[in-house]
């Protein structure tokens, strides 16, 4: 292996980090005491695992964590086709020869962020056995490649996310690797709360945002009857946005609620029958 292959990982000008900080306070409703069990958590850098169904704001939950807590975070949108390298890093050639490039989770390890492995559940087994070594008692990553252990900067904590309801047998966290985390459950808040969420991230009113909640709850109620999932907080702003735009309020729950939901026929005339029940 040449000898540019061993040296130091790449210098960035500045921190390391300087691009993952949270610039700003992002905003987070608080529903019950997953704050305080966070900060308890991260007192002593337990592995983290949020669990969820989709849009319901874990990820703004943990950007929220890591600007209260003043630390970088790392994010990793995982998916079936991300490798063991994608994590940790690779060798890359350059006009100055060999250099080895930090993966995220080895950025994060080796200068103390938050790593954040979003729908981890996505990515193959074999890739996410790697992250064993950082979640116990061990907190290092072996770059095999590299020859090179990194030992876990005092600061770094990996959380990870997934939606149980989505999970089969064939695609579900390995029990090795869950019994290796605390976790959170998060869930869809209740609807006063879903609907103050709703009218502060879209714009539209108090009254608009409980009608947007309100034919969420419908849809949930059908989740297991025709719908894989009812309809998500993320979903709500969407539409809540497009209502504040100058958007009929049922074309705006049409085209952001209805329509990208299913495209079962029967399904969509029961949601478009809550939406002219509301609207």
């Amino acid at each position: 292996m040449p000898a540019a292959a061993h040296a130091a990982p790449e210098a960035v000008a500045g921190d390391a980090l300087d691009a993952y900080r949270i610039p700003s306070e992002p905003y987070y409703r608080g529903v019950a005491d997953e704050v305080a069990l966070y900060e308890a958590a991260y007192s002593v850098r337990l592995p983290l695992m949020l669990k969820g169904p989709t849009g319901c704001g874990k990820t703004r939950f943990v950007e929220f964590m890591a600007w209260r807590l003043g630390r970088p975070l790392v994010s990793v949108s995982c998916n079936e086709d991300m490798t063991a390298s994608d994590l940790v890093g690779r060798f890359l050639l350059d006009a100055d020869g060999t250099r080895w490039q930090d993966g995220p989770l080895a950025l994060a390890a080796r200068h103390g962020a938050i790593c954040y492995l979003d729908e981890v559940v996505e990515a193959r087994q074999d890739t996410t056995v790697v992250i064993h070594p950082l979640t116990d008692a061990r907190r290092m990553l072996p770059l095999e490649k590299r020859g090179e252990i990194i030992h876990a900067h005092p600061d770094f904590q990996l959380v990870i996310s997934y939606n149980p309801g989505y999970q089969s047998l064939m695609k579900d966290l390995k029990q090795s690797t869950k019994q290796r985390f605390a976790a959170l459950d998060f869930g869809y808040p209740d609807a006063d709360v879903e609907s103050e969420i709703v009218a502060h991230e879209s714009g539209v009113d108090a009254p608009i945002a409980r009608k947007l909640v309100h034919i969420a709850e419908r849809s949930r109620n059908l989740k297991g009857h025709g719908l894989d999932e009812g309809l998500s907080t993320r979903m709500l702003v969407y539409a809540g946005s497009l209502i504040a735009q100058g958007v009929g309020a049922p074309e705006a729950c049409r085209m952001a609620l209805v329509r990208p939901i299913t495209d079962d026929p029967d399904m969509r005339d029961a949601l478009d029958a809550a939406v002219t029940t509301y609207f």
